[in-house]
């Protein structure tokens, strides 16, 4: 792709979009960085670009005869696509691509790529952790926090880059082609974003629309929507199942992880893993799987995978007081990520939940309490939303909060010697926090002050 001395605008001005501007001036183009958020400061903008930078910058609305001349946009992943002025933009004959297949077309060397709702960011730093230990050049990018935009410069024909993919992320792909892909699962997330089920489903699919037979794509057999749409990729298909013995593939068998793509290959007992549940046993046959394919020695595979201790933010076990374990699952953005944190608790738990309302529904994360959460502190956007639902299942042990540092308190007080307290809202954290990184060290300060 020929960038230079071609007039591109850089919707959002995050990390992504900071990023985009700084790849593209590097390779000549005549950038600006525009974003919609009147409150933002020209100057702060100007320093995240730096000293050396040229780019334009454009705060609130965006005038039309700027539009009239461009050649290329470039969308952050927090901009919604069917906005009126991105659309606007699309009558005019724009390109109009993401910051992924920007840097995946100015960047080099081979892709793995992930996605799905649920354990890409474990999956993805496993998968980091396995190629690191088998070559020196690998960088871990994506929806992980670490834009594919920042370091596209450096790579070379030799690098290996692990990509964590959102579905905002695959929307604006053209070209984009790992040499191998995986989806982990579908469940229904950002329904707020693209308004369907089936509209996020495809976003999430466009993973694997560019693979050739030379490729290939790893898929979770016991998501009945990933394994059908094993029949309809074009690159070789691996699944991994936690549920049953596959003729070809990667499965658990009697706590056994068996690789078998040809021959059946005993990778290692799940006891012998750092991770906890059913869940994290399946990111890790995705993990396994795609280093496999893509030829990493067994012995290397199997070294990283016991030495890896988990995500930070994911079922993350912060301390111990007073008899009380603590857990931050601030990642559990959404129901069925929540679920999984749920089921991971082995003793009586007190749960705080609640947050951003992504137009998730609530039932099936209260009905997987199963006895287990012995009371629910609902805070943030979503609390009288849950309380509903929560009352619809016939679960009536919550109470309300009114900030985040009363609903960890109220936990502490509630909870009794041989408990759990357990961070995992299902929810986003925009309504409190800007991330739930931040949430989640906010729980983390709290909880190591009691």
């Amino acid at each position: 792709m020929e960038v230079a001395k071609k007039k591109v605008l850089v919707f959002g001005s995050g990390i992504s979009g900071i990023g985009a501007a700084k790849l593209l001036e590097e390779h000549q183009a005549e950038v600006v960085l525009y974003d919609g958020n009147e409150k933002l400061k020209e100057e702060d903008l100007r320093r995240k670009l730096g000293e050396e930078s040229k780019a334009g910058i454009v705060i609130g609305v965006c005038p039309q005869e700027l539009i009239d001349t461009l050649d290329m946009v470039i969308l952050s992943p927090g901009v919604p696509t069917d906005l009126p002025i991105v659309n606007a933009m699309r009558e005019k004959g724009i390109r109009i691509i993401g910051e992924i297949e920007l840097a995946y077309q100015l960047g080099k060397g081979s892709v793995l790529a992930i996605t799905g709702t649920n354990g890409k960011t474990t999956t993805t730093t496993l998968l980091g952790e396995i190629m690191k230990n088998y070559q020196d050049n690998v960088y871990v990018v994506g929806n992980i926090g670490n834009p594919y935009t920042t370091v596209a410069s450096e790579m070379n024909d030799d690098t290996i880059v692990v990509a964590e993919m959102s579905s905002f992320q695959l929307e604006t792909i053209e070209e984009f082609c790992p040499r191998v892909s995986a989806i982990l699962n579908f469940t229904p997330d950002h329904l707020n974003r693209h308004h369907t089920m089936e509209a996020y489903v495809n976003a999430k699919k466009n993973i694997a629309r560019n693979q050739t037979e030379e490729d290939y794509c790893i898929l979770n057999y016991e998501d009945e929507l990933t394994r059908e749409f094993g029949n309809n990729v074009k690159a070789q298909v691996l699944y991994f199942s936690s549920q049953r013995k596959l003729e070809k593939g990667i499965y658990l068998e009697d706590g056994n992880i068996i690789y078998h793509n040809g021959e059946p290959v005993k990778v290692c007992h799940v006891s012998d893993l750092q991770l906890l549940g059913t869940h994290n046993y399946e990111n890790v046959m995705a993990a396994v799987a795609m280093a496999a394919v893509y030829g990493v020695p067994m012995d290397v595979i199997r070294e990283s995978i016991q030495a890896f201790k988990g995500v930070e933010h994911r079922i993350e076990y912060v301390t111990e007081k007073n008899g009380v374990a603590y857990y931050n699952d601030s990642k559990g953005t959404n129901p069925d990520a929540a679920i999984k944190g749920i089921q991971a608790m082995n003793r009586p738990t007190v749960l705080l939940g609640g947050g951003y309302d992504k137009d998730s529904v609530y039932t099936e994360w209260i009905e997987s309490f199963d006895g287990k959460v012995k009371k629910l502190i609902l805070l943030g956007a979503t609390k009288e939303k849950i309380a509903k639902d929560a009352d619809a299942c016939g679960f009536k042990d919550y109470v309300f909060a009114d900030t985040f540092e009363e609903a960890v308190l109220m936990a502490a007080k509630t909870a009794e010697p041989g408990d759990a307290v357990l961070l995992s809202p299902a929810c986003a954290s925009w309504d409190m926090f800007p991330s739930y990184e931040v949430r989640g060290e906010k729980f983390k300060e709290i909880v190591n002050s009691l």
